[in-house]
């Protein structure tokens, strides 16, 4: 791949609210003292080096602390109406990617080698791909430039789930031996 070549570019979405969580969770701090939200986006980084965060318009302190990461940040002025808006604004900044992959901020405990390997699967050809333990797909989910338009077109709070479901014969799984791409922090483990 030359230089000039598009490459995937990594979407952190971490636009949400948190309502079920009782806090903003994105700044719940995990057992080692790291944000939940600035975890996940390390792990991403580590493997998909042209990555952003999308965040809401008010999130300055958070964005500063993706972009000392080393994240760039796109701000959504929709997210209060959906991951949808929000996955659309992160596709719009990085349009003229190879594909995206697609991860969640409350999702920390995913292993960079399964980012990897929905990376290998675009690399290789496939149009979707996620990852898959004990059966059970996860996330980071990676979609092939292909999609960009339907990326583009999302809105409300459904995220990429209706291009999954219209477009099974496009999605690869890939057998990860990781049960961190299940692993979704919903609700505070402290009680809020």
């Amino acid at each position: 791949m030359s230089d000039d070549t598009p490459a995937v570019s990594g979407i952190l979405l971490a636009a949400g609210y948190g309502r079920r969580f009782g806090s903003d969770k994105r700044w719940h701090r995990l057992a080692d003292g790291t944000p939940m939200a600035l975890a996940a986006g390390a792990r991403l980084l580590a493997a998909c080096p042209h990555s952003i965060a999308v965040v809401r318009p008010e999130d300055d302190e958070l964005a500063a602390a993706f972009r000392q990461l080393g994240l760039d940040v796109v701000h959504c002025a929709d997210a209060r109406l959906g991951m949808g808006h929000t996955l659309a604004a992160g596709v719009a900044a990085c349009r003229e990617a190879a594909g995206w992959l697609v991860a969640l901020a409350d999702m920390p405990d995913i292993a960079p080698a399964s980012y990897r390997a929905v990376l290998a699967a675009l690399a290789a050809g496939a149009g979707i791909a996620r990852p898959q333990y004990a059966g059970r797909p996860g996330h980071p989910v990676g979609f092939a430039a292909t999609h960009r338009a339907a990326l583009l077109a999302l809105s409300g709070d459904e995220g990429g789930r209706g291009i999954l479901a219209a477009q099974r014969d496009a999605l690869q799984l890939c057998p990860v031996d990781d049960p961190g791409i299940l692993l979704d922090l919903d609700e505070n483990p402290a009680g809020g």
